[in-house]
């Protein structure tokens, strides 16, 4: 098997809110049907789905590598969607912040060293 990419399927508790705040956070929407969109940002695609697991959400994680670590903060800071967000930490191997968005999921936003 030679896998050419992998996409994740992120859940979303209220549908919209969570288009809305990956639609704010930079993400542009394609609608796939009433259930599913797809997001993308340069080379980076994921599906949003209407379903909702209460389990799931919560311990659902994506890393979002960026280049501009202080520029994704200031973007992510302004979403009214999100639920919560950490300051920018200094850790060995780069940058990090945790936005948690609408339905619990969290996001490590990172720009790796190098």
């Amino acid at each position: 098997m030679q896998v050419t990419d992998i996409k994740a399927f992120v859940p979303s508790e209220d549908y919209v809110v969570s288009q809305r705040f990956y639609t704010d956070i930079g993400f542009k929407p394609e609608y796939v049907s009433d259930d599913l969109t797809l997001f993308q940002n340069g080379d980076c695609w994921f599906f949003l789905q209407r379903f909702y697991n209460q389990t799931l959400a919560s311990n659902f994680m994506l890393q979002v590598c960026v280049s501009d670590i202080q520029q994704a903060y200031e973007l992510c800071a302004k979403s009214s969607d999100k639920t919560k967000i950490t300051a920018i930490q200094q850790e060995s191997w780069g940058q990090v912040f945790y936005l948690w968005g609408p339905a619990g999921e969290l996001l490590h936003i990172t720009q790796l060293n190098g």
